[in-house]
């Protein structure tokens, strides 16, 4: 084999290498973001959805209702429960957005009674949806950066369920 014959093929090698690497670097990066959409299928609305426009949800593969949202102007995942009194957070993600706890409190949850600490979001937006002075909680319990979407930011809509969408409408009162 000449030197060009090996030159040649060196260079074939190179680019085959690089073929690959290019795409299983695309089908990692394709693969990720179908298991995003597949978790939270609501990420885009933290600024999709017109001001007063319905906010229609989807549910995720396992059934339940997340959405990314701002709390304070900064993005937050939430995931809705019709349940929960007040938007629950959390201490980690409390601690980052600078939330003062303002009092403590008892509360009643899936896992039993647990102590947490209660605080008021300045703002809480979904879509084009901003609610301001909304009643919060900082629960030990929590892990993650995920808030429970509850009722005190919940209560302004008008919820109704079917089958896999939740749609949230502005409330007249």
């Amino acid at each position: 084999m000449t030197d060009d014959n090996r030159a040649v093929r060196r260079t074939g090698l190179g680019m085959m290498l690089l073929f690959w690497m290019l795409f299983i670097g695309a089908g990692t990066w394709w693969f990720h973001g179908y298991v995003e959409r597949q978790r939270n299928p609501n990420s885009h609305l933290v600024s999709a959805v017109a001001e007063g426009a319905p906010v229609v949800l989807e549910r995720n593969r396992g059934g339940d209702f997340v959405a990314t949202g701002r709390i304070n102007g900064e993005p937050v995942e939430f995931l809705v429960d019709t349940g929960a009194t007040y938007v629950a957070l959390p201490r980690e993600l409390a601690e980052r957005l600078g939330l003062e706890p303002s009092g403590s409190a008892w509360f009643n949850t899936a896992n039993g009674r647990v102590r947490g600490e209660l605080t008021t979001l300045d703002e809480v937006s979904l879509g084009g949806h901003v609610a301001r002075d909304v009643r919060g909680s900082i629960s030990a319990g929590l892990e993650g950066d995920t808030a429970l979407l509850g009722m005190s930011f919940l209560g302004h809509f008008d919820i109704r369920i079917r089958d896999a969408q939740m749609v949230l409408e502005p409330s007249g009162g």
